[in-house]
């Protein structure tokens, strides 16, 4: 059904799309090299998302600029049997990324990606720093990496990628939900170990936390972690000082009004001005970035409301 409603925003006109502002920016897009594509995918046929193909998506949504992602973190998948030679595809992957948002200079800006627990992850953030396009900052994904936030050792170990990701000066955008495939406990409880255990280590640089602290849509373990982050908003807590949040994937097609109210409701108590739009990578039943802010626009947010978030531009992609 998602499918279809998606196919049905494609065809109507882009006026009627474009109801609102179209947004400065897409705070969360990937590129997928033919490599990662058939791993993710399972077809060796695949073509991927090259940097192309996305300029032609922002240019249909009157978008200017998009922060790419790095997906070489989904060559250390946990959910997934081990790869050969696993920390060269890392590379691979980082350095196709670099390459294509190369192309686009004035358009596309990159962050590099890892998986914070393997033996590997300081010597590729020190690698990524070195490179004029994966140096502008860091991508992690809890799911993905399976970082399980009731463990103290996977906590320590994310503490030291913030913490030199700090001493570099890299923003951070992670996925803070854990995995959801390996039934890791996640809520409010976990979200107060992000709080108190890795904010604070990543003090002196912009941290983006996607989904709205979820995996996209809007359920109700996501709303318990993101409650803790609008309590310390409300608190005036220094730690959220450079804290930004990303819709991204969180409002689809057909949003009950329900869930469309209390989504409304939390971006309000985040406050509109640490908002982001964001649409992820186009496939798998997820729409394009034209169709995703369409849908975005279903929530019961005013016209002036909608026209702040899309003007909002995170620090670390003005230029």
């Amino acid at each position: 059904m998602r499918t279809l409603a998606v196919v049905a925003l494609a065809l109507l006109p882009l006026c009627s799309l474009q109801s609102q502002t179209a947004p400065r920016v897409d705070h969360h897009q990937h590129l997928f090299s033919p490599a990662a594509a058939a791993l993710v995918s399972g077809d060796s046929t695949a073509a991927g998302i090259s940097a192309n193909d996305l300029i032609a998506m922002l240019d249909s949504a009157h978008i200017r600029r998009a922060l790419v992602l790095s997906v070489a973190y989904t060559w250390s998948s946990a959910s997934r049997p081990p790869v050969a030679n696993e920390y060269e595809k890392v590379k691979a992957e980082n350095d196709w990324t670099s390459q294509q948002v190369a192309r686009y200079p004035k358009r596309l800006r990159a962050f590099c990606s890892l998986n914070p627990l393997k033996p590997y992850a300081m010597d590729e953030l020190a690698r990524c720093a070195r490179d004029p396009q994966l140096k502008r900052g860091l991508k992690l994904h809890f799911g993905n990496s399976d970082v399980d936030l009731d463990n103290p050792d996977n906590v320590e170990q994310v503490r030291k990628i913030f913490q030199v990701a700090n001493d570099r000066r890299m923003p951070i955008v992670v996925h803070m939900r854990t995995s959801i495939s390996k039934k890791r406990n996640y809520g409010r409880d976990q979200a107060l170990v992000f709080l108190n255990k890795l904010l604070p280590a990543a003090r002196n640089v912009s941290v983006q936390i996607a989904h709205l602290a979820g995996a996209g849509d809007y359920d109700p373990t996501t709303d318990a972690a993101l409650g803790v982050f609008t309590e310390a908003i409300a608190n005036h807590d220094a730690r959220m000082k450079n804290v930004w949040f990303d819709v991204t994937a969180v409002v689809i097609h057909g949003i009950t009004p329900e869930k469309g109210e209390l989504v409304a409701r939390r971006i309000r108590q985040i406050g509109l001005k640490r908002v982001l739009y964001g649409s992820d990578a186009h496939g798998g039943g997820n729409p394009a970035p034209r169709e995703g802010w369409a849908a975005f626009q279903e929530i019961p947010l005013t016209g002036k409301e909608f026209r702040t978030i899309a003007e909002n531009v995170a620090p670390y992609m003005q230029w």
